[in-house]
């Protein structure tokens, strides 16, 4: 089998977000990868939360021309010239995007070839995987986000995420201080915790936008109100900060879903600041290099889990491997991928099941592609 084509087509996706009666309207970005091959199988690759008007230039003008007439089965080799392509002296941003859609094309070609879908081709482990909802949304008042708690549990899910921070420190020049930013996190937890009960698990997540003293803070009273892991507390994932949330809070811990190279998993691993290691497919270098990552952590007896969202993509990291944990069941996500996906599965009881078909197992609507491409594009505005 060879690479004939590759072609990547950059979309920003409007998505009218309805819970607990509040309605928002809201686009998150993406690039979607074709890859034609001369025996006529079609993979689809995918990145996301990134500017899709770069890393569709990347694919195009760089990376499909020195992959043309690979096999796309010998993932190993298309990784490898990617890296040393794209990020030969340890560069990272758009370059992990680009190798992390390429790679999952890849290996959903790989996957199609061997007539087994990608789970089982990655290992196997389950049939599968326990997801969480990530529900609380900065523009939900404490009552609707209450609400939407309920709603979530209701459908079935024991585990919730929430966002905290409201991009604090992207925003510290507002008429407002991180400590007031934090003091109505805190507020809006115990509306969730009050109307959830204590039987389910509560997680926060801050999208690096706190420093090591707000977040500590921060930290310290989400524990006490029974939260049980916090998703990246600190600006820049910096270790020496993360060592002391977690220190000084005795929190858990989660990070490295944006993060591009396997070495900065290592260095995570090494200091043992994190207790949740967060590889993601469609982000940190594709499967390829989430298999490392998660090697890796399965080593230092870390658990591994899904931040940063694609469910549908990562299912198949954490079914596939004995190591896996839970995946992300994102709403404003979802919404995304059903507008350009067919055949997507659903959660059921907290739990989502794999496809049977080769491959990923749920098919690109290009039709729906085609016409999403017409929209104008986020111009960096695309992460929601």
């Amino acid at each position: 089998m060879k690479i004939e084509r590759i072609t990547a087509t950059p979309l920003n996706v409007h998505c009218d977000v309805e819970v607990a009666g509040v309605k928002k309207r809201t686009n998150l970005s993406c690039v979607v990868v074709r890859v034609d091959t001369d025996t006529g199988l079609v993979g689809c690759g995918f990145t996301a939360i990134t500017e899709e008007e770069v890393v569709a230039c990347i694919v195009n003008e760089i990376a499909a021309p020195a992959l043309q007439g690979l096999d796309p089965r010998r993932t190993e080799q298309v990784w490898d010239r990617l890296y040393w392509l794209l990020t030969p002296r340890g560069q990272s941003g758009y370059a992990s995007h680009a190798i992390a859609a390429l790679d999952v094309a890849m290996w959903d070609l790989k996957a199609q070839a061997a007539a087994e879908p990608l789970w089982r081709l990655l290992g196997g482990a389950r049939d599968s995987v326990p997801v969480y909802a990530t529900f609380g949304f900065g523009f939900l008042e404490r009552d609707a986000l209450a609400e939407a708690a309920r709603h979530w549990v209701a459908q079935g899910f024991t585990h919730l995420k929430m966002t905290v921070g409201q991009h604090a420190l992207a925003r510290r020049d507002e008429p407002r201080t991180l400590r007031s930013v934090i003091a109505e996190d805190l507020r809006r937890i115990r509306a969730v915790r009050d109307a959830v009960g204590a039987e389910i698990d509560i997680g926060i997540d801050a999208n690096c936008s706190l420093d090591a003293l707000h977040a500590t803070e921060l930290a310290q009273g989400a524990r006490a109100l029974g939260v049980t892991l916090f998703e990246e507390p600190v600006t820049h994932n910096d270790i020496g900060a993360l060592r002391e949330v977690r220190t000084r809070s005795g929190i858990g811990l989660a990070a490295g879903q944006n993060e591009g190279l396997a070495s900065r998993f290592a260095d995570f691993l090494r200091a043992g600041v994190l207790d949740v290691l967060q590889p993601n497919a469609c982000i940190s270098g594709g499967f390829t290099q989430c298999l490392r990552i998660a090697g890796m952590a399965q080593a230092h007896n870390v658990a591994i889990g899904n931040g940063g969202t694609w469910p549908f993509h990562n299912m198949h990291l954490h079914a596939g491997l004995a190591h896996g944990g839970f995946v992300e069941y994102h709403h404003v996500a979802v919404l995304l991928c059903r507008q350009i996906f067919r055949d997507l599965p659903e959660p059921a009881g907290g739990r989502m099941a794999l496809p049977d078909a080769p491959g990923l197992g749920f098919a690109p609507d290009w039709d729906a592609i085609r016409r999403l491409a017409r929209e104008p594009l986020s111009h960096g505005k695309g992460k929601a």
